[in-house]
């Protein structure tokens, strides 16, 4: 929406621009002392010559009045034909940036600008939503979508594991999952506990931090229909990876409710 917003902004610029440069020209060529003079009659030769004299003059004045208007009405300052060819070239690249940037997939899951899907992220479709009772069997470890809880996980950190039928129904709302490996430093824990913390998305927050045993790498990072291993909480694609699908619509609901549900975080 912030790219549409530009486009509105540059539009309406280009408009006023366009209303000044008009009523400009106006003032301009009906200010002009020659013509006024011809509409008062100052500037013509002596009256009272004769109603054929008149008729002719009036004619003659008439005919002048004309000439002058589109003489000084042709005179446009330059710098307004500039502005206004600046302003209608401005849109353009716009509007051809936006094109490329959805082209290219550099919108983000939550509809923004600038975060494009990270080198190694695995992307798979999950089609089913259904809300189910009883465990899941899961073809991926950790889940990254797929049949679910009618609860949803409540978004944070946790110290423990967590059900992956509310996790996974969290992911459908927008979350980010990451997990780790419980024999995962503690060094390192408490850095993935500060990103967590550093990075939440207001009071919904879509990031939920897990331990989880069995993963294929020391830390993975999930979302509705993809997935990341990272084998650092320092490696810069974890930020990306949360950049482009905290929030996003990549379980079919946006922005979803991520409190309210089961589970209490530890902060």
């Amino acid at each position: 929406m912030l790219a549409l917003d530009k486009l509105r902004l540059l539009v309406g610029e280009l408009e006023k621009s366009l209303s000044t440069h008009s009523a400009l020209t106006r003032s301009t060529a009906f200010s002009h002392p020659a013509l006024i003079s011809a509409i008062e009659g100052r500037s013509v030769t002596a009256v009272g010559d004769g109603v054929g004299k008149r008729a002719r003059e009036d004619r003659r004045r008439a005919t002048w009045t004309a000439e002058t208007t589109r003489s000084v009405a042709d005179r446009r300052p330059r710098t307004h034909r500039l502005a206004i060819l600046g302003g209608a070239a401005a849109i353009i690249v716009l509007v051809v940036a936006v094109g490329a940037a959805t082209t290219l997939g550099i919108v983000g899951g939550s509809g923004t600008l600038g975060s494009s899907v990270p080198t190694g992220t695995a992307v798979f479709t999950e089609s089913d939503h259904q809300h189910v009772t009883g465990n899941v069997q899961y073809d991926r470890t950790p889940p990254a979508g797929g049949a679910h809880n009618a609860i949803w996980l409540n978004c944070g950190v946790y110290g423990d594991p967590v059900p992956n039928v509310n996790a996974v129904h969290s992911l459908e709302h927008g979350a980010v999952w990451i997990t780790y490996r419980p024999d995962l430093p503690a060094t390192s824990v408490s850095q993935l506990r500060e990103f967590v913390e550093t990075h939440d998305d207001g009071a919904q927050r879509y990031l939920i931090l897990s331990p989880y045993a069995g993963i294929p790498s020391p830390i993975v990072a999930s979302a509705w229909g993809a997935q990341l291993q990272l084998s650092s909480p320092s490696d810069p694609r974890l930020a990306a990876f949360v950049a482009h699908y905290q929030g996003g619509a990549q379980g079919g609901e946006p922005r979803g409710e991520c409190t309210g549900g089961t589970g209490t975080p530890i902060a």
